[in-house]
Order: C-alpha cells, then structure tokens, then sequence
C-alpha cells in the first residue's frame, strides 16, 4: 500500500516542507519542497519527492535538496532543483544542469503602450516571425565555420556584439556580463560543434519564445523605477530560449563521460541520470569547461535574438530604436551550475550551486548585482504559461541565507507534452488565446497544444509563494499581448 505524502514530510510552516534524511538510506542532507499545501499531492504523485531525495545522496551537498515551487519531473534532478556542493569533495552533475544549459529569460523596456501596440500587434508579431528563425531543428541567419563557432564558445555575448548585434548596456545588465570564465572548446565534441553551428541565432521549440507584454501591476515602486519600468500598460519584450541542439550534444556527453566516472570513483548513486564526477578531477573540470561553453553559446543567441527584435519593432513601429526605448533590463539564466560563496554554518564557503530550473535571486548590494541594480537587488524574470502572465522580482537576503541564492524559474508543468497534446488541439488553443486578445505564431499547431496553459502550474500561485517565503520579492507582473513559438 503506497504511503500518502503527508508521512513522509515534515511541516515546517506554510510552504516549507522537509524530507527528513532518514527517508531513504544514503541521504547525506535532507530535502526542502517550496509549495502550498495543494500542490504537494501532485509533487508526490510525480515521484518528484523521491528525486529530491535521490539528489541528498550526491557527495559534497550541504545544507538541503531545494525544491522550488514549480517543481516538476526532470532528468535525474528534478527541474526546479537545488543543490549546493563542496569544492574539496563535492561533485558536479550534468543532471543539475539539464539539457538545455543556460536556458534562460532576457526582459527588454519599451517607452512603448498598449494604445500604441495593439493595433499593430498582428504585424509586429508576424514580423517577429519572419526576423526570428524558431522551431524544432531551426537554422539561424547567423554563417560561422567551427573556428569562428570557438570564438562565440569563449567570448559569449561580447563576439555579438563586436558583429554589431547589439551595444555594451545590453552586457552590463547580462548574468557574468554574458561570458562564463572557464570555457574551453577544446572539451566540446565535433558532433556538438556541428549541431551549433547552423542554430546560432534561433529561438527554437518546446517552452521557447518571444513574447510582447503589457504591466498590469507594479508592487515594488522603487525596484520598478530602477529597472525603467514606469506605469501600467507599458510595453514589455521576453526572450526565453537557450543553447538550443548545441547544449543538448554537450550535456549528452557528458552523462555518458560521467557515468563511466561514477565507477571509477566508487560513487554510489540512487540513480544513474544523476552521473556526477568530483570538481576536483579532469572529468570534473572538463564538464565545467563545455558547460561554460554552452552557456556563452546561449548568451549570444539571445543577444542576436534582441537585435531582431530590435528591427522588428523599429519597421513595424515606424520609430528609431531611441524612440521606442528598447533597453535590455536584465538577462538570467536558469539552468546553469556556478562557482559561488555563500555562508554556512557561519562560515564563508566556496560551492558549486547547481539550479536546474531555478533562477539566481542575488540581494542588494551583493558584489555580483550590476551597479544600476545594487540598491534594489538583481533583476528575478520569472515567464509564466502564453495564456496567463509573467512576473519580474529581485533577490533577497533571505534567498542567500537558505536557498543559495536561488528562486524559481517559471510556473512549472503539470501535465507532459504529450498528454497536453492527446488532451488539447492545437487550433483550440489558438482561438481561446485570440478571445483573449493574445496574438500567436508558430510554426506547429502541435506546439501550442503543449504549451497551453492547462499544461502549467499557475505562475500567479508559484510567485506568491516564494514571495512569503522571501527567497525573491515581487516587482511588476506583466500579461502577453503577442507571442511567436517555434
């Protein structure tokens, strides 16, 4: 008989959960679930409890297994994952990353409207679509050959914007100024390399896409102010893609080098999809160094991907990009792991946080914060589904004291792609966005069946909570008007 969630966790308050380490034998720290009351019973049913549970065995982890609010089923970690490892004797796992390495969120300002926009949002939005290469398998407009392809995997955002994609502001407000320290394309297979070249420049498939919004609530004037956003009915820009076939090779790679390197290593693990090696050993830094390579492949993408969107909104809005303001506010990314220090026990610790799924949440005047944000905290851009909204937040104290600096990245799925495609037409889904005044392109109806959103968690619901909880705190949320999905 199966045992109900409520005897294997321990309340701790509202939205605090913990999996007591004794839950399974081999746990080295014990887990904490982020989440209401009503959402545990579905975590529990996705087995997502046990992967939490499975993650507590990795060696090196301190402090919990985090679990954020819009956890859900992923690759040996669960996607909206947490875990904080020792240098000296922790390991790195290409599963606490994920496939798609630094999938992540860019936020662009406008001085732009609803009144302004709306009557032309169908034009603005198929124009998007055409400047935009997306969809499964897409080809960018963007030509390299595998030399200048190792130039864009060391120098990140910086090489588009030597190519005239793009201007300095838009680095300064980029996580690690666009560029991961470290990377090495000498540590990225041929294969990876060939399935990066013609994808440079596109948004992809799946949960990617760029999406015109409108503010309709702003909670945290003075945070707001800072990031340019000044009213409701102000016109937002959000890119959500990542290091689209050429971090899905690299990570692929690396679980099969990995998994060799468990047994060399004698380390023992519930499960294989969380193949690991130790920091401190080549396979370690090897993973780490073609990692740090897709997360600039990622960086440039999206970088080119603003400069699109740039021309677009100047053809379509018949204003110069002065006029029409788009500034970047912020880039992050949520699937990445990073060389950090945080206090534990007291004590100044030099970790590696793996957040899978999960979005850096760094407090006012921490070091790493750019300058224009150091007063309120790092910018939080958490997407929701197509249909509902997004949210921008900041970084807490809170967040560092116990989730590493960490929050969630979205609103979470609840159902798989392909039971939202077995449940849900794709036209439907289409027409109830129209009836909603969203405007939407893609090119495969089957990907808007997936990514309805019936198919999500509610991002509302999500973000209050790890606003109670402190690890991030609400600034603006914002309602799609227009949105192109591959």
């Amino acid at each position: 008989m199966a045992v109900p969630w409520q005897e294997v966790v321990n309340r701790i308050d509202d939205y605090r959960w913990e999996i007591p380490s004794s839950y399974k034998p081999g746990m080295r720290v014990p887990g904490l679930i982020y989440a209401s009351e009503s959402m545990l019973g579905h975590i529990f049913q996705e087995q997502v409890f046990q992967q939490v549970a499975n993650v507590a065995f990795l060696p090196g982890i301190v402090g919990y297994s985090l679990a954020m609010p819009d956890i859900h089923w992923g690759y040996g970690f669960p996607i909206g994952g947490v875990a904080a490892t020792r240098i000296r004797d922790g390991v790195i796992s290409p599963g606490g990353v994920g496939f798609d390495i630094n999938c992540g969120v860019r936020l662009l300002r406008t001085n732009l409207t609803l009144e302004e926009v709306k009557p032309k949002i169908e034009r603005l939005i198929n124009e998007l679509f055409v400047n935009i290469p997306s969809g499964l398998g897409s080809e960018g407009k963007i030509r390299v050959n595998e030399k200048e392809l190792n130039q864009v995997l060391l120098r990140g955002s910086r090489w588009a914007l030597d190519k005239g994609f793009g201007n300095t502001e838009d680095i300064l407000v980029t996580e690690e100024s666009g560029c991961m320290k470290g990377a090495n394309p000498d540590k990225v297979s041929s294969k990876a390399k060939k399935r990066g070249i013609p994808q440079l420049g596109t948004l992809g498939s799946g949960n990617h896409f760029l999406e015109v919004e409108v503010v309709d609530a702003i909670y945290d004037y003075k945070s707001a102010r800072a990031m340019g956003i000044a009213e409701v009915g102000q016109v937002l820009v959000l890119i959500h893609t990542g290091s689209r076939g050429f971090g899905h090779e690299v990570c692929g790679d690396y679980v099969r080098l990995l998994g060799e390197a468990v047994k060399r290593y004698g380390i023992n693990l519930p499960d294989r999809q969380l193949a690991c090696a130790p920091l401190d050993s080549p396979e370690g830094r090897d993973y780490l160094a073609a990692m740090s390579c897709a997360a600039n492949y990622a960086w440039t993408n999206r970088q080119c991907i603003t400069h699109w969107a740039r021309e677009s909104f100047v053809k379509v809005l018949g204003k110069s990009q002065m006029e029409i303001g788009l500034e970047q506010i912020y880039d992050v990314c949520h699937n990445i792991a990073k060389i950090e220090e945080h206090t534990i026990n007291g004590k100044k610790r030099t970790l590696c946080v793996h957040r899978k799924g999960a979005t850096r949440a760094f407090p006012a005047g921490h070091p790493d914060v750019p300058d224009i944000y150091r007063d309120v905290g790092q910018p939080v851009l958490i997407p929701g589904d197509m249909g509902r909204c997004s949210y921008i937040a900041v970084g807490t104290e809170g967040a560092m004291k116990e989730s590493f600096g960490s929050t969630c990245h979205g609103a979470g799925r609840v159902q798989s792609r392909a039971a939202a495609k077995r449940s849900l037409k794709g036209a439907e889904v289409a027409r109830e966005l129209a009836d909603r005044g969203i405007t939407v392109k893609t090119g495969s109806m089957g990907s808007l069946a997936e990514e309805a959103s019936q198919a999500y968690k509610d991002v509302n619901e999500v973000v209050d909570i790890t606003d109670k909880v402190g690890i991030s705190r609400k600034v603006a949320r914002a309602v799609p008007i227009g949105v192109i999905k591959g």
